[in-house]
């Protein structure tokens, strides 16, 4: 059951104000997980070098809960070096075969400059072999709320059955920063030296006005970025793929990140305790109970008053009584035109205990009335 909320003007479609060279498109607020563009944000695409995002996840995650430490040394095989480092031709540290490599300076090697040996390195060290270890990759993203995406190898690198979705690479990247804010200056380094080889954190060469996080690129569906962006005390997570070109990259990147900024306002919509709706009770001493959410709700709004937003709240109902203070029970969706952009959870404001038993007798008059005509 839904429940409309008035909240600013009504228009048919939302044009979002902005137009991407992007094939795929998905752009949060990192804060809230605002959703502010999307384009094709569920459609499967390789992952080529974003695929590193996950890879990083899962050492994180490691040295989160003790399990590694940034001065741990792991072993460089013929297989990491053959195949990630100097004689692959790929985005490589340099990592000498049959040398040892500590665990921070493999980190740095992946954010700054996507090395596919320290990728290579850390799954067999953690894992025995890259397979295992793309296991691993996709059962902690089901974990952390990934659904779709798929891993095959910790690189990115072709592979048949690895596939992301920009909404899912999106919900990673605001993961990373959610969950391990303290590892998040690694992607804003701007160089890595090891082995005697400098090298500059390839994303931020790009000045595109984000402070980290990766790029890829794949033939036959081209260049793509995950960025992310601080401004005035707000952050944004833009993931575009599809790009023809590395100089469009670019230049998408940047107005993306711009319009983000830009053509949206934060506005407060409920103070904390306030009654937002309500929600039909079937059985009850009353009709129905009060809702609120755990605390204020704001949203960000599109700046111009042209545009349309609307509030909604979505519940299953009626809902069988009792229903005790606190309980879950829908949640509070706000839409810009057609484009669902964040919901939040509502919960019961009052205890409606069972009503008498004329009470709960009208009320099962009512649910079959209502429940022919739905």
């Amino acid at each position: 059951m839904a429940l409309a909320i008035a909240l600013g003007p009504a228009s048919h479609a939302w044009t979002q104000g902005l137009e991407t060279k992007a094939a795929q498109a998905f752009v949060i607020d990192a804060g809230t997980g605002t959703v502010l563009l999307s384009k094709n944000p569920d459609e499967f695409m390789p992952p080529a070098s974003l695929a590193k995002l996950m890879t990083v996840e899962l050492v994180f995650h490691a040295l989160e809960s003790g399990r590694l430490f940034p001065e741990e040394e792991f072993p460089v095989s013929v297989h990491a070096w053959r195949t990630g480092g100097a004689p692959s031709g790929t985005a490589t540290m340099f990592a000498a075969v049959k040398s040892s490599v500590p665990v921070g300076a493999l980190i740095q090697g992946i954010t700054v400059h996507q090395a596919n040996d320290a990728c290579i390195i850390i799954a067999e060290a953690m894992a025995g072999s890259e397979e295992n270890f793309a296991r691993l990759m996709t059962e902690r993203a089901r974990t952390i709320g990934l659904q779709k995406s798929t891993f095959v190898n910790p690189t990115g690198l072709p592979a048949d059955g690895q596939q992301v979705t920009p909404r899912e690479m999106a919900l990673l990247a605001q993961h990373l920063l959610r969950e391990y804010p303290g590892y998040y200056h690694y992607f804003s380094q701007p160089d890595f030296e090891w082995n005697r080889i400098n090298q500059r954190n390839r994303l931020l060469r790009l000045e595109t006005g984000a402070d980290g996080l990766g790029l890829g690129f794949t033939e036959g569906t081209g260049y793509s970025i995950i960025a992310s962006a601080a401004r005035d005390g707000r952050r944004l997570v833009a993931v575009l793929t599809g790009i023809p070109t590395e100089k469009e990259r670019v230049e998408e990147t940047r107005k993306v990140l711009d319009w983000g900024f830009d053509a949206f306002r934060k506005r407060r919509l409920f103070t904390e305790g306030e009654v937002i709706g309500e929600a039909s009770v079937y059985g009850g001493a009353k009709g129905s109970v009060a809702l609120r959410a755990n605390g204020p709700v704001s949203a960000l709004l599109p700046s111009r008053d042209s545009e349309s937003y609307s509030a909604r709240i979505v519940y299953d109902g009626p809902i069988p009584a009792p229903v005790e203070q606190g309980t879950p029970v829908g949640k509070l969706q706000i839409w810009i035109g057609d484009m669902l952009s964040q919901e939040t959870e509502l919960h019961a404001a009052e205890t409606v205990p069972r009503g008498t038993l004329r009470q709960r007798a009208f009320g099962a008059v009512e649910e079959l009335l209502v429940g022919w005509t739905r």
